[in-house]
């Protein structure tokens, strides 16, 4: 049976599923090529690229000419060309697919499905594995973004999908998104990134991101440059702060935090503030929302106003924690920077708390 699906437009997805869900196939998350059929014009790689498609009109290599993406073949005697990928997560459930044709115009994927597999944690596929169809064949255009949101997520968790194009042409980007299915370690006392993407985490709100994604400061590594962090616009305004939430991958007690301002060096933030709160019991209550704002009265100060400097980790350990101790527990961080700039990541670690 076909799963129901709904086309977006880019604002409206954004919008609406955005703070929601993560590309859970990014290169910078740790996506991967597994196989493909075919990739004589363009290197299936492209496709997990996490910058916008690029142009180089006139530029020809040995195949033909230069495409920022993935291009097959013509005259495919199959009726499909794929890739397989590796999520770079232990697993995810999925919200919703975009397939982005950017310069692809004659030559693009006329039509896509997309399925998805679940191999367990370091399991490999074989020709037995069962495939799910995720997204049914849909019309791609030339040179455009599709975005498609199920009707639901995905019931299952998957670690590896398969795209798939008929009969053969070029896609530049692939982005599958969705939530992240992480795998704990099985001892509770272990201390882990509980900010961290695979374990979970997700930025829910933040007051701006002009110049770098807020979500781009629970990636793993420190990154290569100033464009794989967040950081925002400059200030005018007397008294300014920036903020972001992150809502935990698991309700957790804090043993430290870490906020890395690698490669910001003449644009780092003057002050880094952190707070904290338990939104459980909020969130569950009638007429609470279901993620706090940046003005709830339950934030309790945690990193109360330490300097930053450039190109560097600050370490916060439990020393210097206020209000993290008598195992208070916490769901959410907030990090507000003074009064703008850019943080490369940010690590919560500390013990998840098991119901």
């Amino acid at each position: 049976m076909k799963a129901p699906v709904a086309k977006l437009d880019a604002e409206q997805f954004q919008a609406t599923y955005g703070p929601k869900c993560v590309d859970l196939i990014s290169a910078s998350l740790g996506g991967t090529i597994h196989s493909f059929s075919d990739e004589y014009f363009a290197d299936a790689t492209n496709l997990l690229t996490p910058t916008p498609p690029i142009q180089r009109p006139g530029h020809f290599v040995h195949s033909g000419a230069w495409y920022d993406g993935w291009e097959t073949r013509r005259h495919n005697p199959e009726d499909r060309d794929w890739v397989v990928v590796k999520l770079g997560v232990p697993s995810g459930k999925v919200v919703g697919v975009e397939i982005d044709t950017a310069f692809f115009n004659g030559n693009h994927a006329p039509t896509i499905t997309v399925e998805g597999a679940n191999v367990g944690f370091g399991g490999v596929l074989t020709e037995e594995t069962k495939w799910d169809i995720i997204l049914p064949k849909q019309e791609c255009g030339p040179s455009q973004r599709h975005f498609w949101v199920l009707e639901r997520p995905t019931d299952r968790s998957y670690t590896h999908v398969k795209l798939s194009q008929y009969p053969d042409g070029g896609i530049a980007r692939f982005r599958l998104y969705g939530t992240v299915t992480p795998i704990f370690p099985s001892d509770p006392n272990s201390i882990i990134d509980l900010a961290h993407v695979t374990s979970g985490g997700l930025v829910t709100s933040f007051s701006d991101a002009h110049f770098g994604k807020a979500t781009n400061l629970l990636l793993p590594g420190r990154g290569i440059n100033m464009g794989d962090g967040w950081e925002t616009k400059r200030s005018r305004t007397p008294g300014h702060v920036d903020w972001v939430i992150v809502r935990l991958g698991a309700p957790g007690t804090i043993e430290e935090v870490v906020v890395d301002t690698a490669h910001y060096r003449g644009n780092f933030p003057r002050e880094v503030r952190i707070e904290g709160l338990d939104w459980r019991a909020a969130g569950a209550a009638g007429g609470r929302k279901a993620e706090p704002g940046v003005g709830e009265a339950e934030w309790r100060t945690i990193v109360a106003g330490e300097r930053c400097s450039a190109d560097r980790e600050h370490a916060y350990p439990s020393t210097k924690l206020l209000g993290c101790g008598e195992g208070r527990v916490f769901t959410h961080v907030k990090m507000t920077i003074v009064p703008d700039g850019g943080v490369k990541r940010l690590r919560v670690f500390g013990r998840r708390v098991v119901a």
